[in-house]
């Protein structure tokens, strides 16, 4: 019997794009959002579009409790190589599409004695559902920063969908699927029907082969327990 086998899966990894080399910037932008959105040892691919020292950012990036694995093909390439670090072909971009219609909620702040001659502030956004009502096609992406989308139908395989809240859709889930992005671990995900290449909420993330069995091709409600874990809940009708 063979000693070594081998067996595909996909691997849970965020992509930093760095825009500066200057490490204290990075450090200082990079640290607040990492610790809002992902658990520590997330892995990560590295790309640039300057100049860096590579061993002195990978350095930098294990101190903010992130672990390297691999770099883009581009300005890092032959440093990687030199170093044998892995070395990424880059991913095909995503077009990121417009939903079909956005529902804006706005609170107006609390009145305050103002003088006549001053205006009035303007409303703050608090929250933006996006609805879509058409099927996600391969390499395509809706986004929704501030509120939750609604997809009235299936989304492909290799399209993604990311949002800050909720994110429902009323038909087959075969892409990827990213709510609670920024840390809202109160977010939920809905379907009619779970075949997704990976789910995420808030950073906990699930690929393929990792979704139970039971739920799969099924109305699937999905969140995060007390133990900051996904729940995969099979939805009767």
């Amino acid at each position: 019997m063979a000693d070594i086998r081998i067996k595909g899966r996909m691997v849970n990894a965020i992509r930093i794009s760095l825009d500066t080399n200057d490490h204290d910037a990075i450090r200082q932008q990079l640290s607040p959002k990492l610790q809002a959105a992902f658990p520590p040892g997330t892995l990560a691919v590295i790309e640039s579009s300057v100049e860096q020292e590579l061993i002195a950012l990978i350095q930098l990036l294990i101190s903010l409790d992130v672990q390297p694995m691999a770099v883009t093909e581009g300005l890092l390439g032959d440093q990687a190589r030199a170093i044998q670090f892995p070395v990424l072909p880059p991913d095909r971009q995503l077009e990121e599409i417009k939903a079909t219609k956005e529902q804006v909620v706005e609170v107006k702040p609390e009145p305050t004695a103002v003088n006549d001659d001053q205006a009035p502030a303007a409303p703050i956004v608090a929250h933006i559902t996006s609805y879509h009502d058409e099927i996600l096609r391969t390499g395509q992406c809706i986004v929704q920063h501030n509120g939750d989308i609604i997809i009235n139908a299936g989304i492909n395989s290799g399209s993604e969908v990311i949002a800050s809240g909720n994110i429902h859709v009323y038909g087959s889930v075969r892409g990827r699927v990213i709510a609670g992005v920024g840390g809202n671990t109160a977010a939920r995900i809905f379907c009619h029907s779970l075949e997704a290449e990976l789910i995420s909420i808030a950073g906990t993330y699930c690929v393929a082969d990792d979704i139970p069995p039971h739920v799969v091709k099924k109305s699937v409600h999905i969140y995060l327990n007390d133990q900051q874990e996904l729940v995969f809940e099979a939805l009767q009708f």
